[in-house]
């Protein structure tokens, strides 16, 4: 992050110091008593179970040099560093980030949407890179707590930034959308994750469109065209919208479509411009992705056909269709999350392998899905009926649930076969049984929320 002294960081949050030397300087942010880089900027933040309050004292030990607080009117009898009084730490972290926001000249391109949020990060700051030293929001850091920390961890010396901006609950993208300032915006899929905060996908739409509250007149608003909702928006005046995909309405999107054993080939269309794009990264969804990577970097004046080489050379993110070949055998790796949407399109890759001895799809269950959670679990069972993987096995109470509308759909157990574990309890058992039941020429899928584990479970398999 750029320097800032204790008593600059006091004065953007509207704090006052209570203890220590105005003049500190301030190096990194940390909200984890246990790891200091040096000079930080301790921010104590009060969780449902956890009051960090209470972890200052540590924080200084470990390299802490100033800390905010909202439960102190003077610093205890012996404290060391410089202690800066807020009413609220988050609120004041999230000013401080707006301050460190607004001394950065470069663009700055933020991506949100129900999935696909963090594909698309990574491959858009894969077209970045042809031009520009670009900067990306390190690994989930997408709230309103990890916002204001990503910002501070920009380097001056970058000349791009892709910041993730995630939400789950109504008011959260506009907090988060004023500290970001987003020049560009992407939107890339409105689905259901997080409809149980939020209540509908409609409201996640509007919500979501909330990221243009931090944007300044003549920003872009890139939106994923074959989207139901996304297909329908209006951006707020000022904005320019730019609106992606495979149909031949789009502003920009992919012609002459084609798959190699899941890596999609296409081109790329932008008014009169028409570039090739060969993807290393497996299935459909991926088309949209990069379609929004490629359309972001001929806004910022990065030449199409050096962003199309820097996607070709992109291989993808942990957890993220993260492909090994170990032992002869195909390992899917997709289990950082999963919506429905993000599901089916995961099947649909396994589905596209070709000269494999059987396909297999390790799902798990998918979580924030609100009341109508089993339906959407038994909606995936149906098109696993229609896939005809050669096993199904699920792991958790709601994985069971594609199993039972894979079994409906079907008509009679023999045309799937299906294996059935309880999560965690049978985490080794799971694990023991894919050792003993996969072989030479198989191919398997992991997929399941993040909370599911899968990617321990995966990692078995990968180690050669």
């Amino acid at each position: 992050m750029m320097n800032i002294t204790a008593a600059e960081a006091a004065r953007a949050c509207g704090g006052r110091i209570i203890a220590g030397d105005p003049g500190t300087v301030i190096e990194n942010i940390s909200i984890d008593s246990r790891v200091m880089r040096g000079n930080d900027l301790f921010v104590p933040i009060i969780g449902e179970r956890t009051d960090a309050h209470r972890f200052i004292d540590k924080a200084m030990e470990n390299g802490a040099c100033a800390t905010l607080t909202s439960e102190h009117d003077a610093a205890p009898e012996g404290a060391s560093g410089v202690w800066i009084r807020t009413e609220d730490t988050v609120s004041a972290l999230q000013d401080i980030g707006v301050m460190l926001r607004d001394r950065l000249s470069m663009p700055v391109v933020g991506i949100t949407g129900s999935v696909g949020k963090t594909s698309t990060r990574e491959i858009t700051a894969a077209a970045l890179s042809a031009k520009y030293n670009t900067f990306k929001t390190p690994a989930n850091h997408n709230s309103q707590i990890g916002v204001p920390l990503t910002i501070s961890e920009i380097d001056p010396s970058a000349e791009a930034a892709v910041l993730e901006l995630g939400m789950s609950e109504p008011g959260e993208m506009s907090v988060i959308s004023r500290v970001a300032k987003a020049d560009i915006a992407i939107m890339t899929n409105i689905g259901v994750s997080h409809i149980e905060n939020l209540g509908s996908r409609e409201n996640i739409l509007k919500e979501k469109l909330h990221i243009q509250d931090g944007m300044k007149e003549g920003g872009v608003l890139i939106v994923n065209g074959d989207n139901d909702l996304l297909r329908t928006v209006v951006p707020n005046p000022g904005i320019r919208l730019i609106r992606y995909g495979t149909e031949p309405w789009q502003d920009c999107r992919a012609e002459d479509i084609t798959m190699e054993n899941g890596f999609p080939r296409f081109t790329f269309v932008f008014g009169e411009k028409r570039i090739p794009v060969k993807l290393s990264v497996m299935g459909e969804h991926q088309i949209l992705n990069a379609l929004a990577a490629l359309a972001a970097a001929d806004c910022l004046d990065v030449p199409l056909e050096d962003a199309a080489k820097a996607l070709e050379s992109y291989r993808g993110f942990k957890g993220r269709m993260d492909v090994s070949s170990v032992n002869g055998m195909t390992i899917l790796d997709d289990s950082y999350n999963a919506s429905p949407d993000s599901m089916k399109a995961a099947l649909r890759v396994l589905q596209s392998l070709s000269g494999c001895r059987r396909k297999i799809a390790g799902l798990g269950d998918m979580k924030e899905l609100g009341t109508d959670e089993v339906r959407f679990h038994r909606d995936i069972g149906a098109v696993i009926a229609g896939m005809k993987p050669d096993l199904l096995v699920t792991y958790g109470d709601l994985a069971r649930e594609i199993a039972k509308g894979a079994f409906a759909a079907a008509g009679y157990r023999e045309t799937i076969r299906m294996e059935a574990f309880d999560a965690p309890e049978d985490k080794e058992e799971l694990i023991s049984f894919l050792k003993g039941e996969l072989r030479e020429g198989d191919a398997v899928l992991f997929k399941g929320s993040n909370s599911m584990k899968l990617g321990e479970i995966a990692a078995c398999f990968t180690r050669k």
